[in-house]
């Protein structure tokens, strides 16, 4: 919501309050002689022109963004080393005092900054909030439910923003929506504080700290970058309409009332939430065909974007902005509990770093979307930002096939190969040795042991090979005092 909610007020406020130098363009004079011989010259016509207004507003905008773009790394550094409670109540409370500033302010400067202050709060408790739903929910079907009704609200709170300022602005002025918003935020770090429970996680089974994968690392496992690819690509159709789309309806859908135009993004709300759902049974009855399902909703996305500037009336419109937004949700909801499982199989299951890459794709998509929708609408037309929108979605489509593997991956499995730390489980040139999860454990090879998974006559074999010595309750060869096998 504070994302979306300035859209419908600050290009209004920023008029309002003289931000702009102005010009008058587009008139012509008109001379009348009064009675008394004076001369009055009237300049009939012309329009206001804001100078500089599309730049101003697009770093207002941006700002958000940008800023956590840069915070992102520092704070999946700190998730992983401090929790997930405290980075999200220090995000949280970072929120609630730069929003109150936002309501409060009064030059372009105060704004400036308490929309870059949301953006480092967001950096810690998006991130933390993705981060400690993962490590709570760790089965896969409850992971990708949980994530599912955590991408439904913030799908809510996106779309249901612009409708929720507009009106409350011109009810109550500016600073009312973003007080109420602030103190959502301050109870909602209260709400935390009360079941914060810091030592819950973080340490192994012998107490020692887990330290988690470093970020360069994570970025540079391909599915990791193929996953963070999709995100960024998912989100670059709303990047790049909801800054222009009201202009195109302005051009060609005049009658359209300007509060229709700010409730356009609602209905699509409900698409996606069904998406959601639809997402959630799909990945249950077909756990190993999350690529495909993310492929499906990335296909749907570009091919509706190309079919927007075709609409005629808002009841058109609403229909390809609704397949749109179930795309997304197709997406979202099947890659980020994709990544939790990556971070799970290949490197150390702490999620801070991981999500922050989840942000930090959303964030490139809203920092960088508005500049330049704004300089293609400009240069080539609304029409051309959709085609181009188009070509983008369907064409990295087919990279993720590349994932068609990543559940093939499972930690210490006899029929997978088992990694830990981005790298493969591989023998010591040792015999008897192998590399599993970082620690060396001895491994005594033979005819019939070919792994958990593989044996099945272990339980009955009468001798252990080492011992000669019948144990029935452990595979054969296993000593639980001294666990060489």
């Amino acid at each position: 919501m504070l994302y979306m909610v300035i859209v419908p007020i600050i290009p209004k406020y920023l008029r309002d309050i003289h931000n702009y130098a102005v010009t008058f363009e587009g008139y012509h004079n008109e001379t009348q002689r009064l009675a008394n011989g004076t001369y009055l010259v009237r300049e009939v016509g012309g329009r206001i022109e804001y100078l500089d207004e599309e730049l101003e507003l697009g770093w207002l905008f941006a700002s958000k963004a940008l800023l956590q773009i840069f915070v992102n790394p520092f704070s999946g550094y700190i998730i992983d080393r401090v929790g997930y409670e405290i980075p999200m109540i220090l995000g949280l409370c970072t929120m609630f005092f730069s929003t109150a500033i936002f309501a409060l302010g009064k030059s372009y400067g105060v704004l400036l900054f308490a929309r870059s202050l949301q953006g480092f709060g967001s950096a810690f408790a998006d991130t933390s909030g993705l981060a400690m739903i993962a490590d709570r929910f760790t089965e896969e079907n409850e992971r990708s439910a949980a994530l599912g009704i955590a991408l439904a609200f913030i799908s809510f709170g996106c779309l249901v923003a612009p409708p929720f300022g507009s009106v409350l602005y011109s009810l109550a002025g500016k600073p009312v929506p973003f007080l109420i918003l602030s103190f959502v935020c301050l109870a909602d770090a209260i709400a935390v504080f009360m079941v914060i429970n810091p030592h819950r996680r973080g340490t192994d089974s012998h107490g020692e700290k887990v330290q988690g994968t470093p970020m360069w690392r994570l970025f540079m496992d391909p599915f990791i970058a193929c996953c963070s690819g999709a995100l960024i690509m998912a989100n670059v159709s709303l990047a790049f309409l909801e800054p222009t789309i009201t202009t195109w309806m302005a051009e060609v859908m005049p009658e359209t009332p300007g509060w229709l135009v700010g409730v356009i993004w609602l209905p699509p709300f409900f698409p996606h939430v069904v998406g959601v759902y639809v997402t959630v049974k799909l990945l249950k009855s077909f756990p190993g065909y999350t690529w495909a399902i993310a492929m499906i909703g990335l296909a749907m996305e570009g091919i509706a974007c190309f079919a927007i500037p075709y609409t005629n009336s808002v009841m058109q419109l609403v229909i390809p902005l609704s397949f749109v937004c179930f795309g997304i949700a197709l997406i979202d909801t099947s890659l980020l509990p994709m990544l939790g499982h990556l971070v799970d199989t290949r490197h150390v299951s702490v999620y801070g770093s991981v999500y922050a890459i989840a942000d930090i794709s959303y964030s490139l998509a809203y920092a960088f979307g508005p500049i330049i929708a704004g300089w293609i609408v400009t240069n080539w037309g609304f029409t051309a930002l959709n085609i181009i929108i188009f070509i983008t979605n369907v064409g990295y489509a087919p990279v993720l096939f590349l994932l068609r593997k990543v559940h093939s991956y499972d930690a210490l499995s006899g029929n997978a190969p088992a990694t830990q730390n981005g790298e493969m489980t591989q023998l010591n040139n040792t015999p008897g040795y192998s590399q599993v999860g970082g620690k060396t454990e001895t491994t005594v090879f033979n005819d019939s042991y070919q792994g958990w998974d593989d044996q099945q006559s272990y339980q009955n074999q009468a001798t252990i090979p080492n011992h000669g010595i019948p144990q029935t309750e452990y595979p054969a060869g296993f000593d639980p005092l001294n666990p060489q096998w």
